[in-house]
């Protein structure tokens, strides 16, 4: 937070684009952001770009805080979202797409509980993995390897990719729970072998080249912030 409000005095932080759509069911919200942000029903471009291109500040936890996903919250209008960076890129999309979901549907709620979490996992599979664009896949009997090969395209996790196709309808339960177990023996359960790349901030990137060339280092931002 000391961190935004230091920005905010050099730059131009982005307007706050985050709809509100509280009481609105996971996947309804989730193409509703879709739509109102003009991204179709292919791929997410990347999260943490989206997420500072609407006004939300994004941050990574400190390295001792493992066990920790992700969390988010408002802050005199400004939303933040915190990311593990200890995480698989692919996986960090999806806790980017989750907080998106913490921020749109559940802004006013003090308490969030585990149906609260609940809408924010689907809502982010549904963000990351339209409901249309599954069911156009018409793949009922998949292989692993046209898993792979989707989940790749859509960068997202294997084991999320699996979970969409049995949401929609696509993957009855025994083809699900396979599907899922030879994932697991391949270590898709705990990672993403040959994943793609974490994504990172482009706004405190180029704020802090920006200040940079202005004789500002980032030591001096620290000392200044007594972090």
């Amino acid at each position: 937070m000391e961190l935004a409000e230091f920005m905010a005095e050099y730059f131009e932080l982005a307007p706050v684009r985050i709809p509100d759509l509280a009481g609105t069911d996971p996947d309804t919200a989730a193409h509703a952001v879709r739509a109102a942000w003009g991204l179709g029903n292919g791929p997410a471009p990347n999260m943490v770009h989206l997420l500072e291109s609407k006004g939300v500040f994004v941050t990574a936890l400190a390295e001792d805080c493992r066990e920790l996903d992700a969390f988010s919250f408002w802050r005199h209008e400004r939303p933040f979202v915190v990311l593990n960076t200890m995480k698989s890129g692919e996986r960090g999309r999806m806790d980017a797409a989750h907080e998106l979901a913490h921020l749109v549907l559940h802004r006013d709620v003090v308490v969030i509980t585990k149906e609260h979490e609940a809408e924010a996992q689907a809502f982010g599979g549904a963000f990351l993995l339209p409901t249309a664009a599954v069911v156009a896949t018409g793949l009922r009997s998949p292989r692993l390897d046209q898993i792979l090969d989707l989940k790749a395209a859509w960068q997202v996790a294997a084991t999320l990719f699996v979970k969409r196709l049995h949401d929609v309808g696509l993957l009855s339960d025994w083809p699900y729970r396979s599907l899922m177990i030879e994932l697991s023996q391949r270590g898709y359960r705990s990672g993403e072998p040959n994943g793609i790349q974490r994504e990172t901030s482009q706004f405190l990137s180029g704020a802090f080249t920006t200040l940079r060339h202005e004789g500002i280092t980032m030591r001096q931002v620290a000392a200044s912030l007594r972090l």
